[in-house]
């Protein structure tokens, strides 16, 4: 019969605390990144939607909508960091901005920038 060594028993439990630790790390910055992930897509979407929208919408419509979603979705959206621009069959919009993502002991800033151009009816 052979002898076991003392590693092959299952008694060493460091490797599953040191799993356990990384594993509510990624929990925690899931928590904290998905969120804004999420928040993001919507104001992507609004904006796609706007630029679809452009022939029948003036600037101004299509400005107050996308920071009328910014604020719902509590983004740091301001007009200054949302362009339009319009020429004989095309509209572009481009939306940049930065959101601080707070972790403890430091602050991620995450840059957006989202863009969608669309011909004009």
């Amino acid at each position: 019969m052979r002898r076991r060594k003392w590693s092959e028993r299952g008694e060493g439990q460091m490797g599953c605390l040191v799993g356990l630790v990384l594993m509510a790390i990624g929990i925690f910055i899931a928590f904290k990144m998905v969120p804004v992930k999420v928040k993001a897509a919507e104001l992507r979407q609004e904006v796609i939607d706007q630029a679809k929208a452009g022939g029948m919408r003036s600037d101004d419509r299509i400005l107050a909508a996308i920071l009328r979603k910014a604020e719902e979705d509590n983004l740091p959206v301001t007009a200054d960091q949302v362009q339009i621009h319009r020429t004989a069959n095309t509209i572009s919009v481009d939306v940049d901005y930065v959101v601080p993502v707070v972790f403890p002991g430091f602050t991620y800033q995450w840059q957006f920038h989202h863009h969608a151009e669309n011909p004009m009816f």
